[in-house]
């Protein structure tokens, strides 16, 4: 098959177009012909060496957890699919070395749910990290109907998303953005807020009454902010602030889970949840895609596209 893979860790450039071997299909996996296959902030993370920490890493390394394909094959005992299936996943396993950026991947039926009818390729190869990451961080807080969500950086990727579930779930959300991506939340739903300095003022006169909920996909001192407007300062979450759990509120590491990401398509094919889509890239671009990604400025997901 065609992979994107580096046998260094590096930055964009150590990646290579080449000829890997197809991967092996557990019994409790099938293999899925990549249609497309969504890029995240972690991937160039990989690269640099920040997960080595804290989960094994195995070169060759082929980057990439989103996927969105077709089932090509199923193992002894993965009766959840069959052959032609569509079906989406964030596809994490145990160590980093088979990732998405590939024609075929081996992915556990653990990590798997059906494509939302709904979503076209592209959108459903953006929809699992991101999808998942909002959707389970929206659960730990328990945001519901009729409360006050804060989401800070709601025009991005994960963020997006959050607003959507969140209105979804009948909740109130104030977003933060730059000005240039107001009129965007507002088409999502969320009522927007510039962030920086004087942050906690802004919210305040939308809300004098105080927030429910508040979820940060940013980092950079937010938490705090939050927990100055909240009614309960424990009901925050990131994904960003490692000392967040210190302060009293929670922080989540995305899970794959089928029943999290069978919700979501759910969402997607009732008309209450879309996946913007920044950028397309063909697979031999993949390096082009992630230096994209590393500038923090895009919003909605970007995408490669494999076959």
């Amino acid at each position: 098959m065609k992979a994107i893979s580096t046998q260094t860790y590096g930055g964009p450039d150590v990646l290579a177009y080449s000829d890997l071997p197809d991967p092996k299909v557990a019994p409790d996996s099938v293999l899925v012909r990549v249609k497309a296959a969504g890029v995240n902030p972690v991937d160039w993370k990989i690269l640099a060496g920040a997960l080595d920490p804290i989960l094994d890493v195995h070169f060759p390394i082929v980057p990439g957890w989103d996927v969105a394909g077709v089932v090509e094959a199923v193992g002894a005992d993965a009766t959840e699919y069959a052959v032609g299936d569509e079906v989406i996943g964030y596809v994490r396993k145990d160590a980093v070395q088979h990732g998405t950026y590939a024609e075929l991947v081996a992915a556990p039926v653990r990590t798997l749910a059906r494509k939302p009818a709904s979503l076209s390729w592209p959108q459903a190869a953006g929809l699992p990290l991101a999808g998942l990451t909002a959707y389970q961080s929206l659960s730990r807080v328990d945001a519901k109907q009729g409360e006050t969500v804060l989401v800070h950086a709601a025009a991005g990727g994960v963020g997006s998303l959050a607003v959507q579930i969140a209105v979804a779930r009948g909740a109130r959300v104030i977003g933060t953005a730059s000005e240039r991506n107001h009129d965007f939340l507002r088409s999502l739903g969320a009522e927007p807020v510039t962030y920086g300095e004087g942050l906690a003022d802004r919210v305040r006169a939308l809300a004098p009454e105080g927030i429910d909920a508040a979820v940060d996909f940013v980092g950079g001192g937010v938490v705090d902010v939050s927990q100055e407007l909240l009614k309960d300062r424990g009901r925050v979450v990131s994904v960003a602030d490692g000392e967040v759990t210190g302060k009293g509120g929670h922080m989540v590491w995305v899970r794959p889970d089928t029943a999290d990401l069978t919700a979501l398509g759910a969402l997607a094919d009732a008309g209450k949840l879309t996946v913007p889509v920044a950028a397309v890239f063909p697979l031999t671009e993949a390096a082009e895609a992630l230096r994209q990604s590393m500038t923090g400025r895009t919003r909605g997901k970007i995408v490669l596209e494999v076959s």
